[in-house]
Parts: C-alpha cells; sequence; structure tokens
C-alpha cells in the first residue's frame, strides 16, 4: 500500500479461537511513532484558560440578539467574560458539595450555557454527563441513575420534562440549575422532592472568581458520554482527559501537516448536538487555538438564515444537511434557463477534471470559483474554508458537489464516541481519497480483522474485515458494564464492529456493519431486531423485515401479512380479489402501514423508527429463496438483493410526496 499509510506490524494468522487479522497501519504522519502529548499538559481546562490568558478580549461564545421576535446580529461574550463565568459557576458546583470526581449532567441544546457549564466541570475535575432524549423516553432518567449524577445545569425549556422523571432520580440528584429563570412553581415541585432549584443567575452568585483549583491528572475522567446501545439500554462511554486532548491535538497536527490549523481569525458555527463527541471536540479544538463559536437558534427552519447572519470560517455538518444544501442549489440551477445550466455544467466538468488531476482547490479553476461558484459559497455565508463530514457516509454525488462547488477543502471523517470522535479522516487535496473515510488519525493505529461468517477476509489481496483500532484517543471502557468492555476491547484492541476495506492509497473505505444495527443519515442509530420485534406484536403481520441505510432518514419494510386478517378487512372494507391482489393494493398498504405504525407507537418507538412506507408481499419469506436461515433468521444480504427494487420503490414514492 503506498502513500499515506505505513505498515508499523505484520499481519496474525487464523488460530484455533481468533479470526486471522491483517498488518497494523499508521498514518504517514506518525510513521516514527504515535503522536507524544507535551508534558505540561493535565486536562482541557488548559487549553481554555491559556486561551483566556492570551485573548481575553477574543470574542468566543456567540448567539443572536433576539429583539420583538427577530433575530437580530450576534452578540458574544469574550474568553475573559466566558472563563470568569465558568470559574464562578465551578465554585458554586463546589458549593452545593461536589468533589472531584463527581458527576454533573448537562441537558439542552448548544448555547453558550452549554459550554460554561462544561468548562466549569473541568476546572474542579468534575465529569460531565450530557443528557439527551433522542436515546429514547427514559434515557436521561436511566442516565442521572447509571452515572449518579448529583447536579444539573438544565435548558430552560427541558426544566418540566426534567421535573417529570425528578420523582424516579432524586435519590441521586439533588441540585437543578436553569440555562436561565425558573419559575417559583417549578421550584416548589422540586423541593418537593428534596431537590434545590436555582436560576443560571442565581446560581452563579453562590459562587466565587478566587476558589482555589484542584490539581489535575490525564487520567481523571473528563465526560462519561451515553449512546445507543443495541439491547435498549445506553452505554456510559468513558473518556479521559488524555484521550479528550490527544483528539484535539491530532486534529491540530493533521490541520498543520496538510492544510491550516485553526486561529483566533477563525469562527465555528455549533449547530450538531454538543451532546455528541464530534461537536465536543472541534468546539474544544476551537478554544485551544482561541476561535469564535456562534450558536445556531435552535430551528432547522433558520439554519442557513443563522449561517449566513455568522458567515463561519469552518463548518462541521453530516450528510442530511450536505444533502440538503446539494438539492436546493441544484434546484435553483435547474430553474436558471438553458444558457446557465450549460455554463454552470462546463464549470463543473472543468474543476473537477483539474481536481482529478491532483491540482489543490485553491489553484484548479480560480477564475470560475469567482464567476460560477461564488453564489454557492454565499449560501454558508461565503467565508467557509474548511468543511467537515462525519456521522454517517457523505454520498459520492455529494461530496463530489461540495468539493468542485464550495471553493474550500473538505474532510470526511470517521469515529465513535469510543475512539473520541474522528479516528479516521481524508486529507485534503488529495483527491483519490473521494467515498473513503481517509487514513488513521496520529494517535491511532489500525488493523482489520477478518469476519469468515460474512465472508470478509483480511489477507485477501482486496483487504476487508472488521476496523479495529488501537492508540492513545480510545475509551477507557463502558461505565459499570466490565461484560460490555471486554466484549469489545481484546489485546488492547477496540472492535468497531464496522466493516472496511483498505484502498491502494492507504485510505479505509467503510462498507458494512456486524450487527443487526445501522446508522440513517442524521446519525441516528437503529437496532433493527428490536423494531422488528415490536411490530411482530402487530395482528396483521405475519413477517417483517424491515430495512434502512446511512444515506436516507428513514426505514421502510418489506411485510408478509396474515391471510385471514387482510382478507377480513378486504370483506368489511368492500375491497375485492384474492391474496395477492390484496397485496397490490394501495388501500390495504396504508391499513396495514397505520396499524404498524400504531403498534409502533405503543411500543414507544421514536420518530426515526417508524415505518414511512410498506410493500405487502403474498409469500412467505423462505429457504427456497435463500431469504430464511433453517432457524427461520432473516438473511439481511439476501433480502436486500432479493427486494432491492421495491426497496428502491419505497424510497421514491415517499420522497416524491415530500417534493
Amino acid at each position: 500500500m503506498s502513500v499515506y499509510t505505513v505498515k508499523v506490524e505484520e499481519s496474525r494468522p487464523e488460530t484455533g479461537e481468533k479470526p486471522s487479522a491483517g498488518p497494523v497501519y499508521r498514518c504517514i504522519y506518525a510513521k516514527n511513532a504515535l503522536m507524544e502529548m507535551p508534558p505540561e499538559l493535565h486536562s482541557p481546562w488548559e487549553f481554555f484558560s491559556d486561551s483566556a490568558k492570551r485573548n481575553p478580549r477574543n470574542p468566543l461564545l456567540g448567539r443572536r440578539e433576539i429583539i420583538d421576535s427577530k433575530a437580530g446580529a450576534y452578540v458574544w461574550l469574550t474568553y475573559g467574560e466566558a472563563h470568569d463565568a465558568a470559574l464562578r459557576m465551578g465554585s458554586a458546583i463546589r458549593s452545593r458539595g461536589l468533589n472531584p470526581g463527581d458527576r454533573c449532567g448537562i441537558y439542552g441544546s448548544n448555547c453558550p450555557e452549554w459550554i460554561i457549564s462544561m468548562e466549569a466541570c473541568n476546572s474542579h475535575a468534575i465529569t460531565y454527563v450530557p443528557l439527551y432524549d433522542t436515546l429514547g423516553a427514559n434515557a436521561v432518567e436511566f442516565i442521572i441513575n447509571h452515572a449518579e449524577v448529583s447536579i444539573a445545569f438544565v435548558q430552560e425549556n427541558k426544566i418540566p420534562a426534567m421535573l417529570t422523571c425528578l420523582p424516579k432520580c432524586c435519590s441521586h440528584l439533588k441540585t437543578i440549575v436553569s440555562f436561565g429563570e425558573i419559575s417559583s412553581m417549578q421550584k416548589k415541585e422540586a423541593e418537593d422532592l428534596g431537590v434545590s432549584c436555582f436560576s443560571w443567575k442565581e446560581f452563579s452568585l453562590l459562587g466565587s472568581l478566587d476558589h482555589e483549583l484542584p490539581s489535575k491528572q490525564r487520567t481523571d475522567v473528563c465526560t462519561i458520554m451515553y449512546t445507543s446501545g443495541t439491547t435498549g439500554e445506553p452505554k456510559g462511554v468513558i473518556l479521559t482527559n488524555e484521550a479528550i486532548m490527544a483528539e484535539v491535538l491530532s486534529t491540530d497536527q493533521i490541520l498543520l501537516e496538510t492544510d491550516k490549523v485553526g486561529t483566533e481569525e477563525d469562527t465555528y458555527f455549533s449547530f450538531l448536538p454538543l451532546a455528541h463527541v464530534y461537536d465536543q471536540i472541534i468546539e474544544t479544538y476551537c478554544i485551544y487555538k482561541g476561535s469564535s463559536i456562534g450558536f445556531w437558534r435552535g430551528d432547522v427552519r433558520y439554519l442557513i438564515e443563522d449561517i449566513v447572519e455568522l458567515k463561519p470560517t469552518i463548518f462541521c455538518g453530516v450528510p442530511r444537511v450536505y444533502d440538503r444544501i446539494y438539492t436546493g442549489t441544484m434546484g435553483k440551477i435547474s430553474l436558471g434557463g438553458t444558457l446557465r445550466k450549460t455554463l454552470f455544467q462546463y464549470a463543473y466538468n472543468y474543476k473537477l477534471g483539474n481536481l482529478e488531476k491532483g491540482l489543490p482547490q485553491d489553484k484548479a479553476a480560480p477564475l470560475l470559483d469567482r464567476l460560477v461558484f461564488d453564489k454557492i459559497k454565499q449560501a454558508l455565508g461565503g467565508r467557509v474554508r474548511l468543511l467537515l463530514s462525519g456521522a454517517a457516509p457523505l454520498p459520492r454525488h455529494v461530496e463530489e458537489f461540495l468539493r468542485v462547488t464550495c471553493c474550500c477543502v473538505l474532510s470526511q471523517g470517521y469515529g465513535l464516541t469510543e475512539s473520541c470522535g474522528g479516528c479516521f479522516t481524508s486529507i485534503v487535496n488529495v483527491f483519490s481519497m473521494m467515498g473513503t473515510v481517509g487514513v488513521p488519525m496520529t494517535t491511532i493505529e489500525a488493523r482489520l480483522e477478518s469476519v469468515p461468517e460474512l465472508g470478509y477476509d483480511a489477507l485477501a489481496s482486496v483487504p476487508r474485515g472488521e476496523i479495529c483500532l488501537r492508540g492513545k484517543t480510545l475509551f477507557s471502557g463502558y461505565h459499570k458494564r466490565q461484560d460490555l468492555t471486554e466484549e469489545v476491547l481484546v489485546d488492547g484492541w477496540f472492535h468497531t464492529g464496522d466493516i472496511g476495506e483498505w484502498q491502494p492509497n492507504g485510505a479505509m473505505k467503510i462498507i458494512d456493519r456486524k450487527k443487526n444495527i445501522f446508522k440513517l443519515s442524521q446519525g441516528e442509530y437503529v437496532a433493527v431486531e428490536n423494531i422488528e420485534s415490536a411490530y411482530l406484536q402487530c395482528p396483521l403481520v405475519a413477517s417483517i423485515w424491515v430495512y434502512g441505510n446511512s444515506f436516507e432518514s428513514f426505514i421502510v419494510a418489506v411485510v408478509v401479512p396474515d391471510q385471514k386478517a387482510l382478507e377480513d378487512w378486504a370483506a368489511n372494507n368492500n375491497q375485492t380479489g384474492d391474496f395477492k391482489t390484496l397485496c397490490e393494493n394501495t388501500n390495504a398498504r396504508k391499513y396495514v402501514l397505520g396499524e404498524l405504525n400504531s403498534t409502533g407507537q405503543k411500543h414507544k418507538l421514536r420518530g426515526f423508527e417508524i415505518l414511512r412506507a410498506v410493500h405487502l408481499e403474498p409469500n412467505p419469506f423462505d429457504i427456497e429463496r435463500d431469504l430464511i436461515t433453517p432457524t427461520f433468521k432473516l438473511k439481511r444480504p439476501q433480502l436486500l438483493k432479493y427486494y432491492k427494487d421495491c426497496i428502491d420503490q419505497l424510497y421514491d414514492e415517499v420522497k416524491g410526496k415530500k417534493q
């Protein structure tokens, strides 16, 4: 393998109990050793306090001023002001009886208070635990109890939800602090359960600026981040100070080697959830480099408007957001008449050709960038110099479009909460990394392990297998779940559950998932067997195969209906025809979909687990067509092959309705 990775260890043959594993590779920028941490660094708090010392007057946290329910300009807190606010809040947390190592919850959407709460925890070596409800209805309550959270900072509009679950978690939780105000009614409701409530201002007054800060160790637990588990209960991923800092410094090293590092001149647009590791690492990186962070209003309808107002230089997105930009732009171009379309296509092909020849972004077609592509660049405010994409695979046509038209570099990465976010990243201006997640970060080594049961061989001429990681940015285990930790951490290697394929240039391509769990384009994980078992409770259904993938934001299904139940419905609703004909009947499909989804809602399935369309199949899934195993387990790859056209049609149908 050439160029961007180096082999540091040979492959391992198969032994009785262990499958074979391919060679171990490192990124070319860490060929002699993985990146070392400077000895003077102990905690992410130092990133923040150093930047505040260097640039106290620089803007750090910004949000739009709302006057008469209209959004105005961004208003900023400086590094100095945010630093003082975090010191006061940290001191106030200690006044409530918390000590280093105790746990503090943060519950709300991205805003300055979120970051100040996080830094307040960092200042006193208190472990912060993001709380978020997209993990399911009882997740907040589960996390508070499981992590033994004793204080929580909560967004004003999340306080009612917090009070609802309070009776079940007040044995640990003793203090609630609102990001804003809190009503006397709400205070009373909490106090009746023995929990004290404070507004942001009130709580701040409990702290002082001269509270002595404890010494901090790299091995201290910085955060416990909960991530969706296949079995229903979220898993608490333990990340130390060292892991978080190494990830931030590795990001800096890669940017230094391949593009430009962040500076005080940079502005980052914060809208991906701070409760996820991806956004949190990037914001910590911005704090380390003295950059500014502007927050969105929290409403997707105004997302583009907020971006245009902020004019960020660094933008992190997920495929769903980029897909929206792509469709919006292509829509405008197709309305622009033949001449404009032809001009755009000419410019596009010319620049694409130059990028494919290896010309860097700024030299591929500078004149056409100004004349043709500048309008597209303006959609993100006109100043973006770095686009990052993660959380799910970016469709190839969208990635190519962004690289050609956005007049800035784009890097697609791959990572997990367990690897502190990015463990692979594509190198900017290396066009041959299109469609891949690039090479290992400078703190990680990677190898593929064969998965014989799925036919993936890490020692084949095209090496394919489960991606395994070893290095400095890995988690320390799952909180209170040694059993789950031992399942995925074997001999120092973290088994990701994702199937990768090494490319000839050393980049990694993600091609499959080892277990029956997949990610939708908005980054939500779907544990498909759990959902199928919920839908099977519907009396109309004999069997069901649910399908989704990381290029789509919703799921669809092929359903074998119960013949008698469907025929009874037909008789009662004046629908005629035999069973096969009924399965093709639009009203029958609507009826089955409605019944399935009301069953799904009864079983508390979440929005993205609700089916958007179904295909009715009169013939049961059988061994003859290789659709099930002898023990009646679904053979998912074979089902997809067999029903591919139906699935494509279902997605087209739903999207057609939306347009």
